[in-house]
């Protein structure tokens, strides 16, 4: 496990460098998609092909990726390789954050050099997910998060994620069936709201549930929703960033959002992650 976790890291590393320094020189030329939409599109690179918006995000997503998510599972294979059951955890919800990106990325990015690497990413992080979820006892999980594990707060939180992911997604769908094209940027669907509105919000609803009925299951799913939302709202943070260096206009909202949303995630972790002292599941 603690092999597959670092070769994992290892192939994060490797996509996330070529994305930020084999990006190409930035130039770009116009084009009208299919549905009519003007936008610009990348020509050099290994993102060519891709409208230069979702480049410029792309870009800030590998930055984090490269910086934080592969460097911490590379530090987290070390305490699975000692057995360290937090340290699984803690793996477990890196992995998520691969599995989601990479996933993302094979099924969004225009067809090009990395889509192997993506499919190898995202197939490697579903296995690893399954392996070692398939080695932790749940009896022990919630013993051994350490005291005062906020459960209620963590519940709350995730009812609040999904309502917000439920809501913006909802409304972008509903704009573009109803009244006006959504803003595809020359993509043929919506994969990312077709991924949380299928993936992430019925998981932290029921983790919430399972949260409230106290089951073992949703102590464990909050360790590790707890460091994968972290990630992924940290993440997106830097491709909002990335994006507004790119294009000279920040999107404040979204931005504040997932910033409150990794900050409250952050100081839940650090609750959940805390060594253990007594054992107080209130």
């Amino acid at each position: 496990m603690a092999i597959l976790c670092a070769s994992i890291a290892a192939m994060m590393a490797l996509a996330s460098a070529l994305g930020v320094f084999a990006r190409g020189d930035g130039a770009v030329q116009a084009a009208t998609s299919i549905r009519g939409e003007l936008f610009h599109y990348v020509t050099t690179g290994v993102y060519a092909f891709n409208a230069e918006r979702v480049v410029a995000e792309g870009v800030g997503w590998d930055w984090f990726t490269l910086v934080v998510a592969a460097p911490a599972l590379l530090v987290a294979a070390v305490f699975v390789a000692r057995g360290s059951l937090r340290g699984r955890l803690f793996a477990l919800g890196l992995l998520g954050y691969a599995f989601y990106q990479y996933m993302m990325y094979a099924t969004t990015w225009a067809f090009g050099p990395l889509f192997p690497l993506f499919i190898a990413l995202y197939a490697a992080s579903l296995a690893g997910i399954v392996w070692i979820a398939s080695t932790v006892d749940l009896a022990a999980v919630a013993v051994n998060l350490g005291p005062g594990f906020p459960r209620r707060r963590m519940a709350t939180l995730c009812v609040v994620m999904a309502g917000a992911l439920l809501g913006m997604w909802s409304h972008r769908i509903a704009l573009g069936l109803l009244h006006e094209p959504p803003p595809l940027l020359g993509g043929t669907t919506m994969v990312v709201q077709a991924l949380d509105l299928g993936l992430v919000v019925p998981l932290c609803l029921w983790n919430a549930f399972m949260l409230w009925r106290r089951r073992p299951i949703g102590y464990l799913l909050s360790a590790v929703l707890v460091v994968k939302g972290f990630a992924m709202a940290a993440a997106i943070v830097a491709m909002l960033i990335s994006a507004w260096a790119t294009e000279g206009k920040l999107e404040v909202q979204p931005l504040v959002v997932f910033g409150l949303f990794a900050a409250g995630l952050g100081w839940l972790g650090l609750r959940m992650y805390a060594p253990p002292r007594s054992i107080q599941l209130a």
